[in-house]
């Protein structure tokens, strides 16, 4: 049974995690297995915990603890659960809780390039895409329109920050997912290993020799991985120039180019492979 704790110190260290200290901070870049992430709301909470993540503590409104939070609450075990009413809260974190719960967890150890893309048939590969929200949206677009894997270059923003996490809907604990590793270099080592794997890279650019997304041949290729690049800039010519295919979405009205989110659910779909 978890420990029931009401708040009445709002200065209690015990809240900084929540309160006081900085995403950043949480992340903990030198040893990101040591790291900290926020999830927000029951149903975040829920995937994160089926995915095996750990807790360490859960702060939730009040009358969530014997409704919407309870039964992941005796799911947590012995774990402090912070409780307050929601204006209380509010006051703590500095926005309004969706659905009233966070819970802390710690972070994970980052699986392998070759431990998340060997077995994929269809990969999502995310260069310099900075924006969380982009980044929550792309995770969830990726779980539903059947991509395996989705593999970030490391300049990209943390999946495990908290709008990232919110935005996804808790989609980042379903797929699969790691940087590019250490030792390998972006974007010919990565590719390089990609291309070792049998993956053909799909670069989602406007060029004078780009292809359309419905072309048959990449429905056909069976390992592909689809290639989106930072917002406004895109991919950088040296990833396009590596890739097997330069890939377009035909547009009309004069439109040139989508949100890196919105196109990577157009791509996905269309580029899916189901079996």
């Amino acid at each position: 049974m978890s420990d029931i704790i009401e708040i009445t110190d709002f200065e209690d260290p015990k809240l900084d995690v929540y309160a006081r200290t900085k995403e950043i901070q949480l992340l903990n870049r030198a040893n990101p297995e040591d790291g900290i992430f926020i999830a927000e709301s029951p149903k975040v909470v829920e995937r994160a915990l089926d995915a095996g993540y750990e807790p360490i503590s859960i702060l939730v409104e009040k009358r969530h603890v014997e409704g919407e939070a309870k039964q992941i609450i005796k799911r947590c075990g012995q774990i402090p659960v912070y409780t307050a009413e929601f204006d209380v809260l509010t006051k703590i974190t500095g926005f309004k809780l969706t659905r009233g719960m966070l819970c802390a967890m710690h972070r994970r150890k980052f699986p392998s390039m070759r431990e998340i893309c060997e077995n994929a048939k269809r990969i999502a590969v995310l260069e310099e895409v900075v924006n969380p929200t982009n980044i929550g949206a792309i995770f969830r677009s990726a779980a539903a329109m059947h991509m395996n894997a989705v593999l970030l270059t490391p300049a990209c923003s943390n999946p495990l920050y908290r709008r990232a996490i919110r935005v996804s809907m808790g989609t980042v604990f379903q797929i699969p997912w790691t940087f590019v590793d250490n030792s390998v270099s972006w974007p010919e080592g990565g590719i390089q290993l990609l291309h070792k794997m049998g993956f053909k890279m799909a670069a989602l650019a406007l060029s004078g020799d780009s292809i359309r997304i419905d072309d048959p041949l990449l429905q056909k290729e069976e390992k592909l991985a689809i290639l989106l690049g930072t917002e406004g800039d895109g991919l950088t010519s040296r990833t396009i120039a590596d890739c097997d295919y330069t890939v377009k979405i035909p547009m009309s009205h004069g439109v040139d180019s989508l949100n890196v989110a919105a196109a990577s659910a157009v791509a996905f779909w269309q580029l899916r492979k189901e079996k």
